[in-house]
């Protein structure tokens, strides 16, 4: 009998004759014609195509269809997510092209501080774990386009952050944010040095602007993720018939922030601390809908926006924030919550996390923020090493 063996050139096959041989001339036509079959693959039309040789050429055109499906498939995740796996040295994108690709997490500093502290690099990282399917974008007023480009190894947190698949530092540019907006008129107008609350209103506007344009979620910087989000538009009460804007997020373009924008301008007071941030939200949230006190759990709906439960965000109260730093016999599972705000405006920076001393907070660095946890710790060490002169 003939036998074919597959040999390792893909589409080639070897024949053994022997048999061919020792029958004689009446199975040499047949060894002819397989020689045929196999040097020269028939063609659909060909009537003495045989069985097995179709078969093969349909299981190749099998094969072929699967591995090119596969590889636009891979190709189609490539460009959808491309972000998550260019660490922010190796790309140069825009701020503006991070931003198109929707559903951003927004984080601003607008000190001119460059090395953010522990609490700022946890809140980044945790939305970064949280959030693996979207970009986390930290906006800081200190950096220029130049430092962005070349950032100082001696800031570990730029290091630590930016290691990070989706996690992009860019610099704050106000005036470029407020462009197209009502905002751009009133920054035009206004002297930064003699407001009393610049920083905190300056994030006001800009959180807004950003916001408006892009879409997606804003966080300050003092705001630990813990799950996530799953409203679109939202805002978050601080406490019944008072809503934040420490955390909100909407979709590019939505009418609820463009009469924020005009509200922000047209009844601005920069010595009035809140008075842009967490009092305007309130006050046009209460020109849609009348709030009511929340009664458990539950979250309130406002015409299309998301009124959300304060346990969502603030389930420890601003009067009580120092509770984040002190030893708990047994730990809140915070189980309603969706992110927690540990209240640095009221802590001042006084008290912070320190390794080891088995605080609420510290156990909130070691599950969400684990890389900034550690590199606290690092860093504990080092200053605990002798000098040379001791």
């Amino acid at each position: 009998m003939l036998q074919t063996v597959w040999v390792s050139s893909p589409g080639s096959w070897a024949l053994q004759e022997s048999n061919c041989h020792r029958q004689g001339k009446k199975r040499s036509w047949k060894c002819r014609f397989v020689r045929t079959i196999i040097q020269h693959p028939c063609r659909r039309h060909a009537p003495k195509c045989s069985r097995k040789a179709r078969m093969f050429r349909k299981i190749q055109i099998c094969l072929c269809f699967c591995f090119v499906s596969g590889i636009l498939y891979e190709i189609s995740l490539l460009s959808s997510c491309v972000f998550s796996y260019l660490p922010m040295a190796q790309h140069y994108l825009t701020p503006e092209q991070v931003l198109n690709l929707g559903k951003s997490i927004i984080f601003l500093e607008t000190t001119e501080r460059l090395e953010p502290p522990p609490l700022v690099s946890c809140s980044v990282e945790s939305a970064a774990r949280i959030y693996q399917d979207r970009p986390i974008i930290l906006f800081m007023r200190g950096l220029t386009n130049e430092t962005a480009l070349d950032l100082n190894t001696s800031y570990a947190a730029f290091s630590l952050l930016s290691s990070m698949k989706n996690v992009f530092i860019f610099p704050l540019q106000m005036e470029t944010v407020f462009r197209e907006t009502p905002l751009l008129q009133w920054y035009n107008q206004v002297v930064p040095e003699q407001e009393k609350n610049w920083v905190h209103v300056s994030s006001d506007a800009s959180r807004l602007a950003l916001i408006w344009k892009y879409g997606g979620i804003y966080m300050d910087t003092d705001v630990i993720s813990i799950r996530p989000i799953p409203q679109e538009s939202f805002l978050a009460a601080q406490k019944s018939r008072f809503s934040s804007n420490g955390i909100f997020g909407f979709p590019a373009r939505h009418k609820f922030v463009w009469d924020c924008m005009e509200n922000f301008v047209l009844k601005y007071n920069g010595n009035i601390w809140g008075n842009q941030g967490p009092f305007l939200m309130t006050r046009m949230l209460k020109t849609l809908c009348n709030l009511t006190d929340f009664q458990g759990t539950e979250d309130h709906r406002c015409q299309n926006i998301s009124f959300l439960n304060p346990q969502r965000f603030y389930p420890i109260p601003y009067p009580a924030w120092s509770r984040y730093y002190q030893v708990w016999d047994k730990s809140p599972s915070f189980n309603q919550s969706y992110a927690l705000h540990l209240w640095n405006f009221m802590n001042r920076n006084r008290k912070v996390v320190v390794a080891g001393s088995n605080t609420l907070a510290e156990k909130l660095y070691k599950t969400y923020c684990p890389t900034t946890y550690e590199d606290l710790i690092q860093n504990a060490k080092h200053r605990d090493l002798p000098g040379p002169e001791d």
